[in-house]
Formats: C-alpha cells, structure tokens, sequence
C-alpha cells in the first residue's frame, strides 16, 4: 500500500537519498518506545506532583514521538526539562540516557548476539522490501546516506550486522556524544554545501517527525515509513497522523511493492519509458 498526501508530489529530479535506521529500515530496536516511555513516566510520577499516571503518559507520549529521529539525549534533555517544572533537580540528561540504553539493551541483547552468531538471518530484522529498494536505488544512481539518532556505535554495528552499509556510498552517521555536532539537518545542510546536490535533489525516508521535516525544509521529498513493527505489515495510525503532520508527502507500512513505489516517486520516468 502507498498512500499519496501531496498530490502531484514527484521525485523525480531526486539524485540523493537519505535514511533514518531504527523504524525505517532495521527493526533490531524493536519496541524501543515500551522500555524508554514507561522509564520516564515512573520518573514523572515519582516527582508526587499530583498529576494522574495517564496523563503524565500523554506528556511523555507526545515528547518522546516529537523528538523521535533526534538524538537520543534531546528525549532526556525534554525529560530534565519536565522534571524542573515539577520542581525536582533532574540528573545530567546522559544518566538518563545511559538508564534507559541500559534497559534497552536487556530487551535486544539476543537479537544482536543472534545477529553475530549467523544463527538469525539479517533479512529477519529488515524491513520487508529494505534490500530491494536500496540495490534499486544505487542501480539509478542514487547517492546514499544513513542517519540516525542511535549513538554512532551501536548504530555501525547494527547497520554492519544487517548487511547494509554497503548500500551507503555517501557515509552511515550516528548520534555522537557531542550532540550539537552532527544532527540530520546539518548532514543535509553539509551535503548542500558541498555543491554535490541542491535541496530539490533530496529524497527521504524514515519514520520520525526529524527525518521527513528536515527533508521537506530544504525543498526535498519525503516517504513517511508509519510500519507496524515488529512485522512491519500495516501502517501504524500514530506514525502515520504524525508523519503527514509533518509534511511526508507519502506513506508506506514497507518496501514490499517496489515497482509501485518507483512508478509513484519517478512518475515521469515511467511516462518517458512508455512513449519510447
């Protein structure tokens, strides 16, 4: 299924393509949302303010799914932010981080060890349609670059343990300890710079609010990737309103319908091949 919001949106003077990884293309970090949300509520309610646990739920939800795409510290550094405003004294936003990476990684740990192991096959942990759609891609000449708000470590590992980072002539990027130093809108603002490519020549794809709204301000298209993970089948409705909310010009549960795909984003190849 592809869903078209702007109509009469076309990618076709697109030469460049950029990536988020968690939710767009790899699945390792399945169920991230359960281990960090439920973190920070319990943080929030700890605090005795007097607010009802769903509606600091609602607080959290809406930060958390806003800032999705980011760097994971912006999700803590909003966290301390909330906790100052209850009138506690919140922790470095790094400690927070590390809480919740901690209690992450008991959730994926055997799926990374499985992973290196070659007892799971990397096609397990990709989005249905993911290798077809980065091969079609390099095969037209697209230039690709993976970004994502995973800390850059972990990120090379999974993106190598998942066989995709040789799709990636452009370069595969994580989230730094320096966060102030790389984010997706200075990749994008990096590349432009470089003279290689204009912000019309962008192509995106990811299923967080940064990656499409970075994308669509520098004049570029945007594929919202709202899957349901972890099968990655059917479109998630909270992505989904939350991605056309921030300007996707198209929606997609996954990658399974390439040709469509290619026929909705290039429509104007697709006219040209028929007249010849």
């Amino acid at each position: 299924m592809i869903e078209i919001i702007t109509k009469g949106a076309s990618a076709q003077r697109a030469r460049v393509a950029l990536f988020d990884f968690d939710g767009t293309l790899s699945t390792i970090r399945s169920g991230w949302m359960d281990i960090m949300i439920p973190m920070m509520v319990e943080v929030l309610l700890d605090l005795k303010s007097g607010e009802t646990e769903a509606g600091v739920r609602a607080i959290v939800e809406e930060f958390v799914g806003r800032l999705t795409g980011k760097q994971t510290v912006y999700q803590m550094i909003e966290l301390a932010d909330q906790i100052r405003q209850r009138g506690g004294t919140p922790l470095d936003p790094l400690s927070y981080k590390k809480m919740y990476l901690d209690a992450l990684w008991h959730r994926i740990e055997d799926r990374v060890v499985d992973l290196k192991k070659g007892n799971t096959s990397p096609e397990t942990y990709l989005v249905p349609g993911s290798r077809d759609l980065l091969e079609s891609l390099r095969d037209r000449g697209f230039k690709l670059y993976l970004a994502s708000g995973t800390d850059d470590v972990y990120m090379q590992e999974e993106a190598r343990l998942l066989d995709v980072t040789r799709y990636f002539d452009g370069g595969v990027f994580g989230a730094l300890d320096d966060y102030q130093s790389f984010s997706k809108a200075i990749l994008i603002q990096r590349i432009i710079n470089s003279a290689e490519f204009r912000g019309h020549e962008f192509l995106g794809f990811g299923d967080g609010y940064v990656e499409i709204e970075n994308v669509k301000n520098v004049g570029g298209v945007a594929v919202g990737v709202a899957t349901a993970e972890p099968e990655c089948l059917e479109i998630d409705e909270w992505k989904r309103t939350r991605l056309i909310g921030v300007g996707a010009d198209f929606i997609v549960p996954n990658f399974l319908e390439p040709e469509r795909l290619f026929e909705t984003l290039f429509p104007v190849e697709k006219q040209s091949a028929i007249s010849q």
